[in-house]
């Protein structure tokens, strides 16, 4: 078949060709190997869910790809949006550099701002729509829309036998997060009672390579490098858009958080997931430690210039005993508490306010 398009041409070295939805067409995947040989036009191919769709694709393009995840808007990407320019972000950035205190008044608008971000997150059709008419409940309509969409797909194109276990993983993650701090790790036993990874590890996987969810792997000690301590047996996992997850847990919990009035588990819920989205966006893997023992929980680890740099997510201003035992290690040279306060910086522990994650 040949495709006509009216007044169109075709300038090698001046064209690009741009192939959306491309999963649904395994032919047109494979093409983009003879595509790239013929070098005529820049080819551009954008699909959803082509981390677990493959089927009807003769033969992948290995080589003649390079990949790149899009995510949702970012927190800095949604201030965009919301008219931010980027001189505003650039001069948030350099007090983030010279770890300098934020103007007071500033701070606090940041602050209700990252709050705007929990309750409506980086989906651009949500976005979009908030910006033109900052009306809450027309992007809690859109938000419920995408989640009815996401259940479309996993009945869609998960294995006919997996179905209604991603689904139902899928669902818990709401409750599985707002869980005590100390204990969100992923349970299949609050999916169902009495099994474990055997029926349901193939399920969260699939949440994860369809990038509807990020998995945050425990370390069995916080040691450079952080991938050698991995037990990938034991995860939390995070809704990739914290918007989305805000709209699981109801309209009332996204005005609770817009007023600043949330309490309890879900309030530490949703902002350790923002901060995880944060990190997941920077290009970080996301890791945690948990030693019940000592006792030490730390909700993030992650890696800088070769060394291991803790991130503890605070829900109020209280104190840090697990960052703190962290620091007077000699081979962790500072660490972070995400707060709702602004900069500050004692010893090791240099305390940031929420919004500045997008900076790590």
């Amino acid at each position: 078949m040949t495709l006509v398009v009216r007044d169109v041409r075709f300038v090698p070295g001046r064209t690009l060709v741009f192939l959306d939805e491309i999963q649904k067409c395994g032919a047109a995947r494979t093409a983009l190997k003879f595509l790239a040989e013929d070098g005529r036009y820049d080819i551009v191919a954008s699909g959803s869910l082509l981390g677990i769709q493959q089927n009807g694709v003769a033969s992948i393009p290995v080589g003649y790809e390079e990949t790149a995840v899009m995510h949702s808007l970012d927190l800095e990407e949604f201030l965009w949006a919301k008219g931010y320019s980027p001189e505003q972000i650039a001069a948030l950035r350099e007090a983030f550099v010279g770890r300098r205190k934020v103007d007071d008044f500033v701070n606090g608008k940041f602050h209700e701002e990252t709050r705007d971000y929990i309750a409506i997150g980086g989906m651009p059709e949500v976005v979009d729509a908030f910006a033109a008419h900052r009306d809450y409940g027309e992007a809690d309509e859109i938000q419920r829309r995408i989640i009815s969409d996401y259940m479309d797909d996993i009945m869609n194109y998960a294995p006919s036998a997996e179905k209604p276990k991603v689904k139902s993983c899928f669902m818990s993650m709401p409750r599985q997060l707002a869980r005590e701090s100390e204990n969100r790790k992923f349970k299949y036993s609050e999916v169902e009672k009495g099994v474990g990874a055997r029926k349901y590890g193939n399920s969260v996987k699939w949440l994860r390579d369809a990038e509807i969810a990020e998995m945050a792997y425990s370390l069995s000690a916080p040691l450079f490098p952080l991938s050698a301590y991995v037990d990938d047996s034991i995860f939390k996992l995070y809704l990739s858009d914290i918007g989305l997850l805000t709209a699981m847990y109801g309209f009332e919990v996204k005005a609770s958080v817009i007023g600043e009035t949330i309490a309890g588990t879900v309030k530490g819920a949703l902002y350790e997931n923002l901060i995880a989205s944060c990190l997941v966006r920077n290009g970080h893997p996301i890791r945690y430690i948990r030693d019940r023992h000592e006792p030490l929980e730390v909700e993030f680890l992650v890696e800088s210039d070769g060394m291991v740099v803790p991130i503890e997510v605070k829900a109020s201003n209280s104190s840090t005993a697990s960052l703190d035992r962290l620091l007077a290690r000699e081979d962790i040279a500072f660490g972070y508490k995400l707060t709702a306060g602004n900069v500050g910086v004692v010893g090791k522990k240099i305390t940031l306010p929420r919004y500045m994650a997008m900076f790590l």
